[in-house]
């Protein structure tokens, strides 16, 4: 199990085991290189613990745990959470900051104690039934185990269809869950209780005056920002020249004696490139800050790498955010072993268009309804759509608008995120219906609590996409590539400020994330904050109609979808054409069903990613 990860830890390996339990470990070194060996005992080996990720409060926390009279064999962080859990039991975990998974065996109570960071940065893979517990930082590692093999789970994927991931608590491999982020599993006596000991608080503090809370987010943004520039290994940053990105970057250089390391990724492959590239952006804030500055050049042929990035994903996602990822985690680990990125800034601050949709109904239900209904939306249907030019980009979302403008909130959010709608989902299906009942969206709406719509939507997101998607590719990826990235946006107690900011500081006269632009207005320049948002994603939709078209045709074949047996044939090659023709942005759909695919080859088939590259490559042949 732990070879089948060496990625996460290529630096040392360990295991503990006694008559009840097993433990393995793999060590990407950062905090003491030469005595963090793990799993690490306390002092009579009664207790003993592993840990994925980082503590970013340990000092503190080891200062007053040696005043309680605690001695310490090491000078690592994970240690602290070991005399932390003696002090107090599971309780231990409110006390932490980080981002982290840990499994600690208490010998005494004979009782597991695992716990997963509160958004969910580190994963956690769990398989159980009558006679045991299986446990790994990812499910590749639990399929080693002689008589666990992998199945599809119709269940999940439904989900993945639906939303291009799987939900907190499930994975797309039939009998492995995922420990939900903010959870804790507690293993004694043959039971398993699963709770959850952090939640998202309440929003409100109305009192609170907008310049006091401009100081307050800079204040706990910059903290957060040198808490976790604590490393005994080199250090960087990635940099796409968007405001999350480039505060982390300025505060960074602010607190460091040295130059940072930035590192930025580009394409440069016709109009579609062009849109995509923020390079110009990266190079602005780099010059400002006097880093040090490498950028990367990505190609269409960046596909041959699929298989090696989905066996590495353990699940498929239908976001091209992998790959860029994964590419400039690589880049990056030439001159360095943790970075920092800006993950999260768009789900705390609101940074998405759709949190705009609201606005924009308001003003559109004022028109006639005939008008609406028999000339705009007729209109808009017909239009082309592309997501990679900017006018094709504006017909796609306003189409996208107008068909969803007089839908409820939860109808509408739907909407904008979901890959494969409901009707498409019957005609996508070779049985002609979806298997499940309900879905994480569901159980998000029913969960998130806010006093408007803007609230529920970003709480919503903060439950679903960001840990689902964005944290588990950037844990993936960066870790494929041997890399620990931290994400200080995502610093708990800054969820939970930002939590706390009204809706209208957070977008303010149609400008999304008012109040944090407002926090950084003498910090970066104003063509860095108000600039268009990109996402961190490849061209792939562009892509897909031209240079990966032939690789497209093979994945999609009829006879390999017959093959699959999963989907039907006329349905998947109607959304080709569609796609191909700008009839319609199928970019999500196509890219979703590619992954899968390709994910089933490896996973589902048995076949090795370099034997699924090899072929593959017919399709990328000039």
């Amino acid at each position: 199990m732990a070879r089948e990860m060496v990625h996460r830890g290529p630096d040392d390996e360990g295991a503990y085991s006694d008559q009840h339990i097993a433990m393995g470990m793999r060590r990407l070194s950062i905090i003491d290189l030469d005595h963090g060996h793990q799993p690490i005992a306390n002092e009579d080996d009664s207790i003993v613990i592993v840990c994925n990720g980082e503590i970013y409060n340990f000092r503190e926390l080891r200062t007053r745990l040696i005043e309680k009279g605690h001695k310490f064999r090491t000078a690592s962080d994970t240690e602290v959470v070991l005399h932390l859990y003696e002090e107090h039991g599971p309780d231990c975990v409110n006390w932490l900051q980080g981002m982290f998974c840990f499994a600690i065996w208490d010998k005494n109570l004979r009782r597991l104690v695992i716990a997963r960071d509160r958004l969910g940065v580190k994963p956690l893979y769990f398989i159980r039934d009558h006679a045991r517990l299986i446990f790994a930082s990812e499910s590749k590692s639990i399929l080693q185990v002689p008589d666990i093999s992998a199945a599809l789970d119709a269940g999940a994927l439904t989900e993945y269809l639906s939303f291009g991931y799987t939900a907190s608590n499930q994975s797309i491999l039939q009998g492995i869950e995922k420990l939900a982020p903010g959870g804790m599993m507690v293993c004694r006596d043959g039971q398993i209780d699963i709770t959850q000991y952090w939640r998202l608080p309440d929003n409100g503090s109305a009192n609170v005056g907008e310049r006091d809370w401009v100081e307050c987010i800079l204040d706990k943004i910059r903290t957060s920002v040198t808490a976790e520039m604590v490393s005994d290994v080199p250090l960087g940053a990635f940099l796409s020249g968007g405001i999350d990105s480039s505060s982390i970057v300025a505060l960074m250089a602010a607190a460091s004696d040295m130059p940072i390391k930035t590192y930025s990724i580009g394409f440069d492959t016709g109009p579609s490139g062009a849109y995509y590239n923020e390079l110009p952006f990266a190079r602005q804030v780099s010059d400002l800050f006097k880093t040090e500055h490498k950028e990367i050049l990505v190609r269409p042929n960046v596909v041959e790498l699929l298989p090696k990035l989905l066996w590495h994903m353990d699940e498929p996602v239908a976001d091209s955010a992998f790959i860029t990822t994964y590419l400039v985690a690589e880049f990056a680990r030439q001159d360095v072993t943790v970075i920092l990125s800006g993950v999260g800034g768009d789900e705390i601050f609101g940074g998405y268009r759709r949190y705009l949709g609201d606005y924009y109904g308001r003003q559109y239900r004022k028109l006639p309804g005939w008008f609406r209904r028999g000339v705009l939306a007729p209109i808009m249907e017909r239009l082309p759509k592309d997501r990679h030019s900017p006018l094709l980009d504006y017909s796609r979302l306003a189409a996208a608008f107008v068909k969803t403008s007089d839908l409820s909130l939860e109808d509408q959010y739907r909407a904008y995120v979901q890959v494969f709608s409901g009707d498409a989902l019957e005609q996508l299906m070779a049985n002609g219906h979806a298997d499940g009942s309900g879905d994480s969206l569901d159980d998000a709406f029913a969960t998130a609590h806010g006093d408007d719509g803007l609230q529920r939507m970003m709480h919503v997101d903060m439950l679903t996409q960001l840990p689902n998607d964005l944290l588990m590719l950037t844990d993936k990826m960066t870790m494929a590539a041997s890399i620990e990235c931290r994400v200080p946006l995502l610093n708990y107690e800054l969820v939970e400020l930002a939590a706390r900011i009204p809706s209208d500081l957070k977008i303010k006269n149609r400008t999304l994330k008012y109040v944090l632009k407002d926090a950084l207005s003498d910090i970066l320049p104003k063509e860095i904050l108000h600039r268009r948002k990109r996402g961190f994603g490849a061209p792939m939709g562009a892509w897909l109609k031209r240079e990966l078209a032939p690789l497209m045709a093979q994945v999609l074949s009829r006879e390999s979808i017959e093959n699959r047996g999963i989907f039907n044939w006329d349905f998947v090659n109607r959304t080709i054409e569609l796609h191909r023709t700008n009839q319609a942005d199928h970019t999500d759909h196509l890219l979703s069903l590619v992954n899968l695919e390709i994910w089933a080859r490896i996973y589902l088939d048995g076949r090795a990613p370099s034997d699924v590259t090899d072929e593959l490559a017919i399709g990328l042949a000039p």
